[in-house]
């Protein structure tokens, strides 16, 4: 069985994460998965748990373990939604939003220029991308 686009896929994501932790080496000390997460919450914020999980394609008590440190680090508030008692709303603090802007936007944009110079139209790489996942989940 031939398998290889999905071990290319596979070597992408593995590169990203190397680059995420050289990057994070040399600034705030983030995970790719931690700076992914910064982002998302930027993307959507202020953003339940719930959606992060959505949008991440991950479980509740995924987001619930992952959120944790970057609380502590002071890279993100966690509170109660004042409309959903049982709903926790999250939200970057500035040192949320500069670790981000510092690291993973950075790291985006590499990813994006480094699509449209192998020849990728980012916006059909984006859409088929998404199309996989959904047929894949």
């Amino acid at each position: 069985m031939d398998d290889g686009l999905a071990e290319a896929l596979h070597r992408v994501v593995f590169l990203l994460g190397e680059a995420a932790r050289k990057r994070a080496d040399d600034s705030a000390g983030l995970t790719y998965s931690q700076l992914r997460l910064l982002g998302t919450v930027e993307d959507i914020e202020p953003a339940t748990q719930h959606q992060l999980a959505q949008a991440m394609s991950v479980s509740d008590p995924a987001i619930s373990r992952a959120l944790r440190p970057l609380e502590s680090a002071g890279f993100v508030q966690v509170r109660q939604d004042p409309d959903h008692a049982r709903r926790r709303l999250v939200t970057l603090t500035d040192a949320g939003r500069r670790a981000f802007h510092d690291t993973g936007k950075p790291l985006r944009d590499e990813f994006r220029e480094a699509l449209l110079k192998a020849g990728f139209p980012y916006e059909q790489y984006l859409r088929d991308t998404e199309r996989l996942a959904e047929l894949l989940s």
